[in-house]
């Protein structure tokens, strides 16, 4: 079979699924967009003051985010504090185009299953 033609493979369709998952929430945009325009770390305090949703709500989205790699911890002290991953979130738009079978580069900080076909 012409993988080519064929569907992604089953771990690079997971992986990608989680990607999308993880972004449909509209707090976890908020979180993931107030980062990347922040462009330093920021605590959860700071991070609930300026998407007004609770902290627990905060913190399990950060979670969230932080199992797709998305977002990184940092550990000061007894804080948190977390930051985009440039190299992971960069990868994300070329998620659909190998999605809808579109070429799309090949980021070298992404892990795989990126560009995988079976």
């Amino acid at each position: 079979m012409d993988t080519e033609k064929g569907p992604l493979g089953r771990s690079a369709a997971a992986e990608y699924a989680s990607w999308f998952k993880a972004l449909a929430d509209p707090t976890r945009v908020q979180i993931v967009s107030l980062l990347a325009r922040q462009g330093r770390p920021m605590n959860v305090g700071e991070i609930v003051e300026a998407v007004d949703v609770g902290q627990s709500t905060v913190s399990a989205h950060l979670k969230v985010l932080a199992e797709v790699r998305f977002v990184l911890a940092d550990s000061r002290g007894t804080a948190r504090y977390y930051r985009i991953n440039d190299a992971c979130v960069g990868c994300f738009p070329s998620a659909a185009d190998v999605v809808m079978g579109r070429p799309a580069p090949q980021a070298p900080a992404c892990r795989e299953p990126m560009g995988e076909t079976s």
